[in-house]
Formats: C-alpha cells, sequence, structure tokens
C-alpha cells in the first residue's frame, strides 16, 4: 500500500497490523476513490461494507498523504440507529447506548448535513428523552427523519469528507501549510472500538517523548466512558497515564494496558523508525489502538528526536539530517514570542529578522544609545535606518520601521547583529511633533510606551509579551556536525565586527565571506573623523585624518583576523557614497559646522555638492576608491597591517581584500596597482612576509557580463546578489515593498525576488559571470555574499553551477550548514537513483 495512493494514515494503520498490534479491522479508500466521490460518482459500497459483518458499527478518518495538510474531522459510530441502540443498551447498558447514539447524531448532523450546530449540543443526561429531543431536532431541520441504514449513512459521510476535502477554503488552507493544489485525500474505515462498557472502558492517546523538548517522557491522557480523542478534550475528567500523586491513573486502574501499549510503543518505534503518539480504546479490558501518528513537535524536540534515532541505529545519520526543517532552525536561535500567549497585535510588517525582544520605544538613535547607557532595554522606531543609525540599533533591543524591505537597510544589520527587527509596517505613521506613533485604528501609543516585536512573525504587539528562551543544546550542535559531513558547498558568515565574527565562529562558519568595513566608521569619534576627512582640503589634508583613523581601523581587523583563528577573512573596501555620514537636519549641521570651526554655508555647500540624485548608482564604491584614492590605501594598509599582528601570535593569515561595485577591468586594475604597492610597503616596513588575495564582489549586470577580463586580475569572484538584484530590475529594494505584493499577487513575478533569488534573471547573470570567470582565470573562486546566500534555493543553485561557497549572516549560518547538507544528500540519491 503506498502512501501516495492512500495516504499517510492507511500506510501507518498497515504497518501497525503487520506489527501485530491490536488494530480494529480496516478497509482503506484510495486517491482516486475519493476524487470520484467528491464529484458524485459513488462506488458500490457492500464490497466496503461486507468485511465488517452484520449491523457494524464503523469510524471514518482522513489520510492524506503528510498530516500536516489537515482534512475533515473524523466521524465515529457511523450505523448507529434504533435497533443498534436497543442491542447495544443490553450489552454496555443504556446510559452507554444512548451516548454513543447521541454523539452520532450530534457529528452527523453537523459535519454530514451541516446543520446549525446549536440545537446538537450533547446533554450533560444521556437518557431516551433527551435522545427523542435530538432525533426530533434533526427532522425538524431536515424534514426528514435521521437515516437509519448503515449504508446510507456511510456513503452520506464519505460523499461529505470527499467534498469538504476538494472546496476551495481547504485547498487555500493546505496551499498555506506547502501542500500541492491537486493534493489527494484518502479515507479510512475501521470498525469501532468502542470505549464504552460494563468493564474497564475508555479511550486516550499516549506518546513517549516531550513534544516541546524531544526527551524521553510518558505523556498523554486517558478518560473512561469516552472515544476518540475527548481524553484530550477533557482535561478535568480525564486522568494522567502513569502514577501521579494526589490522582488515580491509567496504570493504577489498568496496569496491564500501560504495559502494552509502552512495548507497542518501543515497538513502533524501532520498526517504524519514528516516535509515534497513539490512541487506543479500552473496550470492557480489550487494548485496541486506533491510530498513530507521528509526534506533534516543536523545532527543538524535531532535532532531538532524530538525533536520538540516530544515536540508537534506528536511522541513518544522513535521515536524521534530512527530517529537519533547515528554516525551523531560526527559532532556537532567538529568543522568541511564547506561541501559547495571548497577543495584542499593534501593526503587521515583513518579518526582516528572526526573535522577540519588548523596550520602550524610542525614536532617535541618540535616544536608543541613552537608554541603553541606563540599562533600560528600548525599541528603535524609524521611518527607515541609515548607516548613521548604526550605534542606535547596537543599542536597541530590537528595530521597527516603516519602510523597507528584506534586503532593506535595517533588515540587513538587524540580521548581522542578530537583532529582531520588522520592517515595512507601512500602516505605522510616525508624529515626531507629538512623539508618538500611530497604529492602524488611531491607536497611540507615545514614546516610553512598552511594546514587543516579534522579528519571526513580522508582528509588532503591545506591551511586554512573555518570551521563550533561545534553545541550543548537544542535539542541535551534533545535528550540524553531521550536516558538514555531507554538505560540499562552504559556508561563511557576514561579519563587520568582533561580535558578529564571534558570532560566526561559534555557529562553525567557514571564515567570514563579506566584513563591510564602513560600518566601522560610524564607531565612537570615528564619525567625527570621516567628516573631517570629507572637508579635507587637498589629498594630503585627507590622508592627514586617515592617519588617524588608520589604528582603529587595523584594531579591528586584527581583532577579526584573531577570532577567526587563520580562517578565512574576506574584507569588502569601503562602498558607501560619502553623503551618507554628514547630517541632512537643520540642527546637525549647526553642530558639525561648530564642530569643524566652519562657517554654516561652507558646510551647507559641502553637503549639498556631495548630494546625488540616485546615490546608489552614483560615486560610492570602486568609484570613490578611484576618485579619492587614500581611503582604499588607508584599509589596504590597515589589513595588512592587522595580518601581520595577528600572524605573530596566531595562526597564519591570508586577508582577501574585495573591491566592490565594480563594472570594468581597468577599475580593478588601478586598485590592484594602489593595494599591492601598499603591501609591499608594509612587507618591506615589517620584515614579514605575507600572502593576500584580491577579488571582486559582483554586483553590477556589467561586471557579469564581462567576468572573463575582470577575473584576469582577481582571485575570487562574489556575487552581491543585492544590488545586483537592484540593478537587474531597476527596483529600489528599499521602496520596493510598497508594491511587489501586488505585483506578487498578480503573477508579475513569482517571488519578492529580494527574498527568493530570481533564478530567471538574476540567476542568468550570475551564471554567464561564473562561466565567463573561469573562462578568464580556470581557478578563480566563486561566492554568493548577498542576502540570499543561505537559502536552499540559493544553495541550490551554487551547488549545480559549481560555486565553492555562500555567504550569509551570522544567524543564518547553521540554516545553510543544514540546507547545504540536504542539497547534497537530495542529489546524491538522485544519481543513485
Amino acid at each position: 500500500m503506498s502512501p501516495e495512493v492512500y495516504g499517510g494514515r492507511a500506510k501507518c494503520l498497515q504497518r501497525l497490523i503487520r506489527l501485530d498490534m491490536p488494530v480494529p479491522l480496516t478497509v482503506a479508500l484510495s486517491f482516486d476513490c475519493v476524487r470520484d466521490i467528491a464529484k458524485g460518482r459513488m462506488p458500490d459500497l457492500s464490497p466496503v461494507i461486507a468485511p465488517f459483518g452484520f449491523a457494524p458499527l464503523l469510524s471514518v478518518r482522513p489520510s492524506s498523504l503528510d498530516p500536516d495538510w489537515g482534512g475533515p474531522g473524523a466521524i465515529l459510530n457511523i450505523g448507529m440507529n434504533h435497533e443498534r441502540h436497543e442491542a447495544l443498551a443490553l450489552t454496555a447498558g443504556e446510559r452507554a447506548a444512548t451516548s454513543l447514539y447521541l454523539r452520532f447524531i450530534q457529528s452527523y448532523a453537523v459535519q454530514v448535513a451541516r446543520l446549525d450546530p446549536d440545537p446538537f449540543d450533547l446533554p450533560a443526561e444521556p437518557n431516551r428523552a433527551t435522545l427523542k429531543a435530538m432525533l426530533d431536532a434533526y427532522e425538524n431541520e431536515t424534514d426528514e427523519p435521521f437515516p437509519q441504514d448503515p449504508a446510507t449513512q456511510l456513503a452520506e459521510v464519505l460523499r461529505s469528507m470527499a467534498r469538504a476535502w476538494d472546496g476551495t477554503t481547504a485547498r487555500l488552507l493546505r496551499q498555506a501549510k506547502g501542500a500541492p493544489a491537486d493534493a489527494g485525500l484518502g479515507l479510512v474505515v475501521q470498525a469501532m472500538a468502542l470505549g464504552v462498557g460494563r468493564g474497564e472502558s475508555g479511550s486516550g492517546v499516549i506518546q513517549f517523548v516531550d513534544s516541546e523538548t524531544g526527551e524521553p517522557r510518558i505523556t498523554g491522557r486517558y478518560l473512561g466512558q469516552s472515544q476518540g480523542r475527548e481524553a484530550l478534550r477533557d482535561r478535568r475528567d480525564a486522568i494522567p497515564l502513569t502514577r501521579a500523586e494526589g490522582s488515580p491513573s491509567l496504570e493504577e486502574v489498568a496496569p496491564f494496558a500501560l504495559r502494552e501499549l509502552l512495548a507497542h510503543g518501543t515497538t513502533g518505534r524501532e520498526r517504524l523508525r519514528e516516535e509515534m503518539q497513539m490512541e487506543f480504546t479500552l473496550e470492557n479490558g480489550r487494548l485496541c489502538i486506533l491510530d498513530s501518528v507521528r509526534v506533534p513537535r516543536s523545532p527543538r524536540a524535531a532535532i532531538r528526536i532524530a538525533v536520538s534515532l540516530a544515536q540508537d541505529g534506528v536511522i541513518p545519520r544522513e535521515e536524521a539530517v534530512m527530517r529537519v526543517e533547515p528554516g525551523s532552525l531560526s527559532s532556537l536561535l532567538h529568543r522568541q514570542v511564547d506561541p501559547t500567549a495571548p497577543r495584542d497585535r499593534i501593526v503587521t510588517g515583513i518579518a526582516a529578522s528572526p526573535g522577540a525582544a519588548s523596550g520602550r520605544i524610542v525614536l532617535a538613535a541618540a535616544d536608543a544609545q541613552a537608554f541603553a547607557a541606563r540599562g533600560e532595554p528600548c525599541i528603535l522606531v524609524r521611518r527607515e535606518t541609515t548607516p548613521e543609525d548604526i550605534r542606535g540599533m547596537h543599542a536597541a533591543s530590537a528595530v521597527l520601521t516603516v519602510r523597507g524591505g528584506v534586503t532593506s537597510h535595517a533588515a540587513v544589520i538587524g540580521r548581522g547583529l542578530g537583532l529582531p527587527c520588522v520592517v515595512g509596517a507601512s500602516h505605522l505613521e510616525i508624529d515626531r511633533r507629538r512623539r508618538a506613533i500611530i497604529a492602524p485604528g488611531g491607536r497611540i501609543f507615545h514614546e516610553g510606551d512598552i511594546i514587543t516585536v516579534d522579528g519571526t512573525a513580522g508582528e509588532v504587539l503591545a506591551g511586554e509579551a512573555p518570551t521563550l528562551d533561545a534553545a541550543l543544546d548537544d542535539s542541535f550542535r551534533t545535528l550540524l556536525s553531521w550536516a558538514d559531513e555531507f554538505r560540499d558547498v562552504g559556508v561563511r558568515a557576514n561579519a563587520d565586527t568582533p561580535q558578529d565574527a564571534r558570532i560566526a565562529r561559534d555557529f562553525d562558519a567557514q571564515g567570514i565571506g563579506l566584513c563591510r568595513t564602513e560600518h566601522m566608521f560610524f564607531e565612537g569619534e570615528r564619525i567625527g573623523m570621516m567628516r573631517e576627512m570629507i572637508f579635507a582640503e587637498g589629498a594630503q589634508a585627507r590622508r592627514a585624518v586617515l592617519d588617524r583613523l588608520l589604528p582603529m581601523q587595523r584594531a579591528d581587523f586584527a581583532a577579526l583576523f584573531r577570532i577567526m583563528a587563520g580562517q578565512p577573512v574576506c574584507i569588502r573596501l569601503f562602498d558607501p557614497p560619502l553623503h551618507e555620514f554628514l547630517p541632512s537636519d537643520r540642527q546637525s549641521l549647526r553642530d558639525l559646522a561648530e564642530g569643524l570651526s566652519r562657517p554654516l554655508s561652507d558646510v551647507e555647500a559641502r553637503v549639498e555638492a556631495l548630494r546625488e540624485y540616485n546615490p546608489m548608482l552614483g560615486l560610492r564604491g570602486v568609484r570613490l576608491g578611484i576618485t579619492v584614492p587614500e581611503i582604499y590605501e588607508m584599509q589596504a594598509r590597515a589589513i595588512f597591517e592587522a595580518a601581520v599582528l595577528a600572524g605573530r601570535d596566531g595562526e597564519p593569515v591570508v586577508p582577501e581584500v574585495m573591491i566592490p561595485l565594480v563594472s570594468a577591468k581597468r577599475e580593478v586594475e588601478l586598485v590592484k596597482a594602489r593595494v599591492d604597492a601598499v603591501a609591499s610597503a608594509v612587507r618591506a616596513e615589517t620584515g614579514v612576509a605575507f600572502a593576500y588575495r584580491l577579488g571582486v564582489m559582483v554586483e553590477t549586470p556589467r561586471a557579469a557580463l564581462r567576468a572573463a577580463e575582470i577575473a584576469q586580475h582577481s582571485a575570487f569572484l562574489s556575487f552581491g546578489t543585492n544590488d545586483l538584484t537592484q540593478m537587474t530590475y531597476g527596483l529600489s529594494r528599499d521602496d520596493a515593498g510598497r508594491f511587489l505584493g501586488s505585483y506578487v499577487e498578480q503573477g508579475v513575478y513569482e517571488e519578492d525576488p529580494f527574498h527568493t533569488l530570481d533564478l530567471d534573471g538574476v540567476g542568468e547573470l550570475l551564471r554567464i559571470g561564473a562561466s565567463r570567470g573561469r573562462q578568464g582565470r580556470p581557478d578563480v573562486t566563486l561566492a554568493i555574499c548577498g542576502e540570499h546566500a543561505g537559502t536552499r534555493r540559493a544553495i541550490e543553485f551554487c551547488r549545480r553551477e559549481g560555486f565553492d561557497y555562500v555567504s550569509c549572516s551570522p544567524y543564518r549560518v547553521p540554516i545553510a550548514r543544514l540546507s547545504a547538507a540536504q542539497v547534497s544528500l537530495c542529489n546524491r540519491r538522485l544519481s543513485e537513483g
């Protein structure tokens, strides 16, 4: 029996029967049969009913390929009618028989006949009077008596469940859970194990591990004189399975049953190769296993279960690696909002960086720093962040922006810092005059009010929401160490600070694939020096200021090299336009003029001169390095001097120097000549021989097209897919969020190209760039270092096209490691199959 034909539940029941578990007689209907029923083509049911004998009582349960896709609820006690009620009253007792009949009428009326549920509430006292009242209610609502023929009842139940699965709402819900639009449903018809009777009777659910932690622990409930999963719904009267102080338990009322269940659990784990949750029934002391499904599990439990099964030899390590969804790891790396807690949602935006944090609202980076100095958590709320907000972001507990998408400044920095971040909350207004934010519906939250940012769900909540700690344990690290055995794509981290590097190192990144040096210039007094350099007259004056920045930059790089302990560190030379270091408001301009001892008019004139209509396509990156070469010369010296320092007391360092925003071979030649000259000077001054690798960040379409000649002067080509996507589409990644949702909805784009790597357009440029790069230099190293890099889609692409590594935010490194392993294992299976 194939699960692709009959569904997972049917396959599981077949296996339980083969393991000699006490499963009631079962008949399975295939996906095709159920599709026919939904279309009005009812099969001959006599072969379905015949195996159950005379006057059977039956249940019907759904059986989809994946239980997580949902489906219609089970319907029990099919076959109950006046005659069966009278017969059952003699054997099981009047109350039990009436209770079963009432339950069936209720489920049939509501789930099959689709009647209003109010007239069919189960009465507190099941007796003939309440039974007659419910039968009358059914007849009043339908103008016909309750059906008495078991075959008719079964046919209507099957038709109802088939049509429910085929409905539009059910389709949308399934697709939201990842099911294909044409996913099939099987149905399982099973003999009823009543769970009611004169002897010990009831129903329950048992599992053998904790759903939250994955640790071995018997959990579940049992409820006497009950059916199905009532034991889980009726928490007041249900009893635990094992002995508990002050409470009766199944272990005491039916110890034989618990011993059988434990034995079946061990068998199921070993033979089904999974931790299962079993639904069981006792009927006059006789145990029946009605169903067995995978234990519902949190991401933390999923990892522990997979690792435990592999360590016990139940499954191979490869299968353990394949069983864990990479995206689920993010919830373990960060504090999360307690999923059981109530949510007072203020606004919804884009989930840009996972995790959750609470704090008081602040509207300026300086205020965030002041809060941090007092030891008070705060949430930085901005229309959009700029590099000047870096210090405030470091100080804040979370960031919320009105504008932006998944590759906006706030999102990228938030992920790098491991800072919860929600961006693109476009329905939020910032009222600076009142120092407040205005939410949809007119709710006002003032500066100082407490809110919670849930960067995992993309929600902002009022007040301080309860949270759960990050959950990294031995099982987590064991699984990832196994993943490293199977993957064949390298994984580095984007890290700009020693803190980022330590996180990357802790997550076993294979080096730093992108260090954005400009972020270092916003720390402390450095921004003042940068402004002084911008206003300096001539190259000599600029060098004088940069000489003061040199020791700071050297210390930054030396710290990175020491933390990474000999692993590669790729440092991108200065990239942003200079205007980002200058203030824009009048008061800040006055302060700058005072600090520089210059007339305000001079400062305003210089700021105006640096203003560009489209600064992201203007004087930045290599263009700045060529026109203001003193910046790159200082950075190159800082890199090489740091490599010498770090190499003296640790592993040898081979720094990688990356030139940003290249579009022409001559740009690389000019910068390479200057960097080589600085390297020679440092070697001569220190007497230390060192090597370094020079490469290019490919983020313009022209660089991809001219990669053959560019690669002749480059040891590596690292494709920056953020800017490459932006330039390929002609889209601003900060503004596109306003309409991309509509574009995706109408099928213009398959997905948001800043969130999911566009394999057709941007992917074509990557393929061209990689192929031509190898033509120009066969041993060139190829990588992706944009925000797409940690995704499975990008990793699959990199593996297929022969890229050497991906580089992603530190907190995405574990996800990328697991994804890379799964991609490799999937391809191995395909090649072997």
